[in-house]
This record gives structure tokens, sequence and C-alpha cells, in this order.
């Protein structure tokens, strides 16, 4: 069908393009923000209240690992869940959504008696926060392709952000007032975005995708209110098959289907077309979240009084070393940051993902020797997150780029979802394997998982960098 003139109509893309990164959009950014500083602050808790319950309670070692394991297994859940709300429902509706079912069982879990109410509580906590991937894709369907890669990046620098506070505020809290006001008070993000949900909008990419264009208008018209800019003259259509629509899609192929439930909008991300992405995605967001999580775990357990046989031990004398360890480690995830802001728009995206990888590897590698002086094992381990923090980083914003808006919720959430198996595996290898004096094992499984991810990347069939996100595929 041959498009209208150039002149009388433009679309969301061409639109946003128009009226530029703006007031709006920093707006956006801030409550897109909040959700993952909500999400970090959730679960970065786990870090510093699992060894004083195992202490109060008088828990095993399988029960205190069960805290981190519900979490996770709440999130696997969660994550395609809140992909089916946010494709078929509104992205703005699964904000509230999610908002309310982290919040409240959050701050219930200040008030739980027992261990059993504990993992009840924490495991709807985990189905809450599997959500707090909408909130990146929400804001990235208000930005402009000019950049987008680096405006992505410097959300989740709110995830780090939120790392940080949390160590911060257990240096000061347990020591004085306990676990339960350290969850009450990390609570706290999750109801400020609750609280601010009415200042949101929906998502005029979303509106036009399913056809209510004269309400996209309007949300278009209050972001150029709002930034002083104008939109385009002309009328406002809903995108077409684009370039990168035929890039993805088998040839001869042009009648659009349309997915309304979750298990159709699963096969819609295993279709022919979308396949090959899918999968070569879904390995890549195991290895990321293994590699990062495996990491974060091996440096505790470097840390730990249980590996003081390693010569790459790091010794905790105190609960203060526990709070002052994360911190540091965390702050790896700025230079990171930094790093992947700068590539992502320079490189592109491939090719950053495969040269971070590369380099996670090389940092790994001198672990596979047990004599290792102490800081040497701490810049290793330093360079290593920074670098699987810029990868995640970035893998996460391709993800949200390859998939059409009909899918992209339900891609990204089945995508975050398997990743959590990968979270759950890590455990097993980084601290089972390094308490069992294995330690070159674990290092070669790292390895071993870094280049597969490394791998797929390469085979990822598209460059996302500049290119515009697609509405609708067609089948």
């Amino acid at each position: 069908m041959a498009r209208q003139e150039e002149q009388d109509v433009y679309t969301v893309d061409e639109a946003l393009t128009s009226l530029g990164f703006g007031k709006f959009q920093y707006l956006v950014l801030c409550y897109a923000g909040l959700g993952s500083m909500a999400e970090a602050f959730e679960i970065m808790i786990l870090s510093f209240i699992g060894p004083v319950l195992r202490s109060e309670w008088e828990l095993s070692p399988t029960q205190e690992s069960l805290i981190t394991t519900v979490i996770f297994a709440g999130m696997l859940i969660g994550c395609y869940y809140w992909g089916f709300i946010t494709d078929n429902y509104g992205r703005r509706n699964g904000l509230l959504r999610i908002a309310i079912v982290t919040a409240v069982p959050a701050v219930l879990t200040t008030f739980c008696p027992n261990y059993i109410w504990f993992l009840a509580l924490r495991m709807m906590v985990g189905f809450g926060v599997g959500g707090g991937y909408v909130y990146g894709s929400w804001l990235l369907e208000f930005v402009p392709s000019k950049n987008r890669g680096m405006w992505m990046i410097i959300y989740y620098a709110y995830w780090t952000i939120g790392t940080i506070l949390e160590a911060l505020l257990a240096m000061v809290i347990m020591p004085t007032l306990g676990w339960r006001w350290l969850l009450a008070l990390s609570s706290i993000p999750s109801f400020a975005a609750l609280f601010l949900y009415i200042f949101t909008v929906e998502s005029p990419r979303y509106l036009c995708a399913k056809g209510r264009i004269n309400d996209a208008y309007d949300i278009l018209r209050k972001i150029a209110e709002v930034n002083k800019t104008e939109l385009p003259p002309g009328m406002l259509v809903s995108d077409e098959v684009t370039d990168l629509n035929e890039e993805l899609l088998s040839p001869g192929e042009n009648k659009t289907s349309s997915f309304n439930s979750g298990f159709s909008s699963l096969l819609m991300l295993l279709s022919p077309s979308l396949r090959r992405n899918t999968l070569l995605i879904w390995v890549v967001f195991i290895g990321n979240t293994f590699s990062y999580y495996g990491i974060i775990l091996l440096t505790s357990q470097f840390s730990s009084e249980q590996s003081r046989h390693s010569s790459v031990a790091l010794y905790m004398n105190n609960d203060q070393s526990l709070y002052r360890n994360v911190l540091i480690t965390s702050l790896a995830e700025i230079p990171g940051l930094l790093i992947s802001a700068i590539m992502v728009e320079k490189g592109g995206r491939k090719f950053t993902m495969a040269l971070m990888y590369i380099f996670c590897i090389l940092f790994l590698l001198p672990l596979l020797m047990s004599r290792l002086h102490e800081s040497l094992t701490t810049t290793l381990l330093f360079g290593a997150r920074m670098l699987i923090t810029a990868n995640f980083d970035i893998s996460s914003v391709y993800c949200r780029e390859i998939y059409p808006t009909s899918v992209r919720s339900t891609g990204i959430g089945v995508a975050s979802s398997l990743g959590r198996i990968g979270a759950m595996i890590s455990p097993i290898i980084a601290v089972q394997l390094i308490r069992d004096s294995h330690q070159m094992a674990a290092i070669i499984f790292f390895e071993a998982v870094l280049v597969l991810s490394a791998t797929c990347v390469l085979f990822f069939p598209i460059e996302t960098k500049g290119r515009k996100l697609i509405d609708t595929l067609v089948d």
C-alpha cells in the first residue's frame, strides 16, 4: 500500500524526533529510574538480612539460601506475567499493578512473625519486582531514536544508585535499629512509585499499535506543551512496515497478525521471523544473569571465612566489612555504566557487547590460579563486575529495540524470566564449588558461559543502533 505524502502525515517516531528529548522525557526518566531503584533495594537487601536471620531464627544453610531462591522464583514467574499484562492491557496499567504488588508485601515483611511467612512475602515481592523491566520499556517508547541507547544506559544507572544507597542504608540501620527497620525503609522507593503513578501517561507508541490514534495524539501534544516544541505538520498515523520489518520478516509475507493472549504472544516470539533473535537473546540473558550474580557471589565467597584456605580469600572480620564490601563492588558498576553509555552509540550494540565479553573473560582468567595477591583478586573481580554490568545493560537495550511494540514487554519479560534460571544456578557454581576447593572448575564454568554468550551476540542478525522502533509484526 502506498504511503500518503510525507508532508501530510507523520509517525510516532517522527513526532518524537521533532519533539526532542526535553523536560517531559526527563520526568519519565526519573519515574522509570525510581522503579529501577525500588527493584535494586528489594534485591540487594538479601545480601544483608540473610546472615542476621540465620542467627536469629537458627536457620540451616539450606534455609538461608532459600531466602534468595524464593525471590528469584517469584521474579521468574513475574517477568513473563507482567510482559503479558503490559502488552495486552497497557504499559500504565502494568506500572500500577507492579507498584502495588511490590510495595505492599515489601512493607508487610517487616512484621512477619516467622520464617515461613517471610518466604511467602518475599516471593510475592519477587513476583512484583519481576516486572521492573516494564519501567525501561515504558521509558524507551518516549525516547527519540537519536542517542536512544545512551539514555537507556542512564536509566540503568538508577539501579546502581539503588544498590549503593541500600548498602549505605544497611551500614547505618542494621547495627542500630535491626533488619525489620531496614526492610521498612527499603520499601520507600516502591511506595514512592505507587504514589507518583498518578502523574504517568500511557505510551503513545503502544496506543498507536492498538489503533488508538487520537489518544496517542493527545499524549504527543502534551509532550509538545511540556517540552515547548511543536509536532510535525499533518496527521498522526500508525507506523507501517519499515526497513527493519523487512530485515526481520520472511519474504513474501504481508498479513498483519494480532495476538491477544499471552500464549499467542509467546508464539509470536518463536515465529519464523523472530525465532533466531529470540533464542539467541534467551541464551545471552541467561549467561548475563548467571555471570552478574555469580561474580557478586564470587566476591562474597573470596571474602568469607569459609574460603580462608584459598590464597585469593579476602577476609571479613565483622558486619561493617560486609557492608563496605558490597558497597565497593557496587561502585564497580559506575565505570561500567560510563563505558556502555559511550560505546553503545559509538560502536553500536553488537560490537560493544562482544568487546565487553572479551574483556570480562580476560579479567576472570587469572583467577584460575590459586596464588594471587588479595589486592589483585579485588581488582580482577571489580573489573569483571564493571564489564558484565555494561553488557547486561546493553543487551537489555538491544532486546527492547529488536521486538515490535505489540510484543516488546513480552519479549523482554520472557528473556528476563529465563535469565533468572542463570541466577538460580550461579550459587551452585560460585558458592558450592568454591567452598569445596574447586576454584579452577568454577572459573572455567564462568569462562565457558561468557564465551557462549559472546558467540550468540556475534550471530545477532541486526544492529539496532539508530534504527526506528517497529510497532507491529507482519506474519
